[in-house]
């Protein structure tokens, strides 16, 4: 494992395999009565969010509050960023308080590598999304995901995902989760293929590993899981589709459409989910569908990853014997 965990690019075979395994490890603490491990008590982790978010900030501080770590949330809102202070000016004062890692999440790509690399700061640094570029820890929940669904807890240890067919439909233009995903996914094996209208594809697209297609329809027939985007409003600055109506028919999952799935095949969201635009609630509320699972997921995987960059060599879960065992 490298120091940082900036890209889901960054990151090898062998480095996601382990998160993913360490990751299972981690899930069977989430069945104890106590769902504690002392790994990294004494340390100091702060939440460093210059851009609103509510699954991975609290994700994050529950995987860190489990692991019995310190946790300092920063907000850019109400903070001395809203007034003007830099980047470098709050990863010094961090840097001063002796913190031991940062995840930071912000608008603008490529904050976290410049944190990393500058000497502002000597503390491990996780990159929770940033702008349109990358979104690791979201990329291996949904790779956890896949593996669980796909392969079986236990059978999956040790595997990648060779093989395995992924389809991501709509807004790939905007969607740092895309990216990571179709980074990882293809270091894990996996054929990937993304489909959107042509507008919402980036300039460059073709020297990306994976397929690209404009028909939804000719590609859920050959999937193994289906991951929906939403439509990124918010990021957008002109008309990229003609009407939602339109996106809908042409890009979103209804149930006709999930029937042309394989039986085994799963439909998975990032979140948060525009229900009626990118996939109706009937899908969105099917067995088929792990959204919730991806949630639970992602707080088992960002405990891999902290554990696996603070953590040291001991043993991710210690297993107290039983009477019969002694």
């Amino acid at each position: 494992m490298q120091r940082h965990l900036i890209s889901a690019a960054d990151l090898t075979r062998d480095d996601a395999v382990l998160i993913l395994d360490t990751a299972e490890e981690m899930a069977r603490v989430a069945d104890r009565p106590i769902k504690k491990l002392p790994t990294l008590r004494g340390r100091t982790v702060v939440n460093l969010f210059f851009e609103d978010s509510t699954r991975t900030r609290i994700s994050f501080e529950a995987a860190e509050k489990r692991l019995s770590a310190d946790v300092i949330n920063f907000s850019a809102k109400g903070s001395s960023v809203s007034k003007g202070e830099s980047l470098k000016d709050t990863a010094q004062t961090l840097e001063a308080m002796g913190v031991d890692a940062v995840v930071i999440r912000h608008s603008a790509s490529g904050a976290p590598y410049r944190l990393a690399t500058s000497g502002w700061i000597d503390a491990v640094v996780i990159n929770a999304g940033d702008g349109t570029h990358q979104h690791p820890t979201q990329a291996l929940l949904d790779a956890f995901t896949m593996r669980r669904r796909l392969i079986g807890r236990d059978a999956g240890l040790g595997q990648d995902l060779d093989g395995r067919r992924i389809t991501v439909v709509g807004d790939v233009l905007h969607s740092r989760v895309a990216r990571s995903n179709v980074d990882l996914l293809h270091t894990l094996g996996a054929e990937v293929t993304l489909v959107a209208p042509p507008t919402l594809l980036p300039v460059g697209v073709e020297t990306w590993p994976c397929e690209v297609s404009y028909d939804l329809d000719a590609t859920l027939p050959k999937s193994d899981a289906v991951m929906m985007l939403r439509v990124q409003r918010e990021r957008m600055n002109a008309a990229f589709f003609p009407t939602e109506r339109e996106y809908s028919r042409r890009y979103g999952l209804d149930a006709d459409r999930m029937a042309k799935m394989p039986e085994h095949a799963i439909v998975m969201h990032p979140g948060p989910m525009v229900r009626g635009m990118e996939i109706t609630a009937e899908v969105a509320d099917s067995e088929r569908c792990t959204v919730v699972e991806q949630v639970a997921n992602g707080v088992s995987i960002r405990m891999a990853v902290l554990y696996l960059l603070l953590g040291g060599n001991e043993p991710a879960v210690t297993h107290t014997r039983t009477t019969e065992e002694k």
